[in-house]
């Protein structure tokens, strides 16, 4: 009898969540975080992954940027980028966070880290021309580097007063599992795109 094919790798594959608060998991016990939530839900789908937790509360692109290197110090063999909330937030110019995240991308293409692009939607009380430039940042860049994008990291979840924490910014353990549910897809994809990760047919007896 032949089951189903499932994606299995031959040693654990390491994957970097470069992100802020959202991916670092703030105001939540550790193992309702976004990079556990996640790890645990590759598990249940037959992928061994470490997911690194590499997200700073409150940090922008720029110091995504400032401290990438670090991050790759322990060699990932995948990479999620999840910023550009906080420059948003601040109002900081669409622009620079453009540039910083062109850097991000375009170091982690030259160490050969395929990545997912987790992109950030500007809220419209910033008024149009920044709402524009600054949405516009996240396909342009995925274009550019030809990588995969997830459009919007909070989708499902904001504005879901019962998802979100009583600060209204950070989802709770309940919209943290809501993200993962929906990004999930995009990231058995980018896995499945690695060479550690041999696609396998299991059989059973019968």
């Amino acid at each position: 009898m032949t089951v189903p094919t499932r994606a299995v790798a031959a040693q654990p594959v390491k994957l970097l969540a470069l992100g802020d608060s959202l991916t670092a998991g703030y105001g939540l016990p550790e193992p309702q975080g976004f990079t556990r939530q996640l790890e645990k839900a590759l598990a249940a789908k037959g992928y061994s992954v470490t997911v690194v937790n590499a997200g700073v509360s409150g940090d922008t692109t720029a110091g995504g940027r400032a401290r990438l290197d670090w991050a790759l110090a322990d060699k990932p063999d995948a990479a999620i980028v999840e910023l550009g909330a906080n420059d948003m937030l601040r109002g900081l110019d669409p622009g620079q966070a453009r540039a910083n995240l062109d850097a991000i991308l375009k170091t982690l293409k030259e160490r050969k880290v395929p990545t997912l692009l987790a992109g950030m939607f500007a809220s419209p009380s910033l008024g149009k021309p920044y709402t524009d430039s600054f949405n516009a940042i996240y396909p342009d860049l995925a274009k550019t580097y030809d990588v995969p994008l997830y459009p919007f990291f909070l989708d499902g979840v904001a504005l879901q007063q019962a998802l979100i924490q009583p600060d209204g910014l950070h989802p709770n353990a309940q919209g943290v599992a809501v993200i993962v549910e929906r990004i999930l897809p995009s990231v058995t994809a980018l896995l499945d795109s690695l060479p550690q990760i041999q696609k396998t047919t299991e059989k059973t007896g019968g």
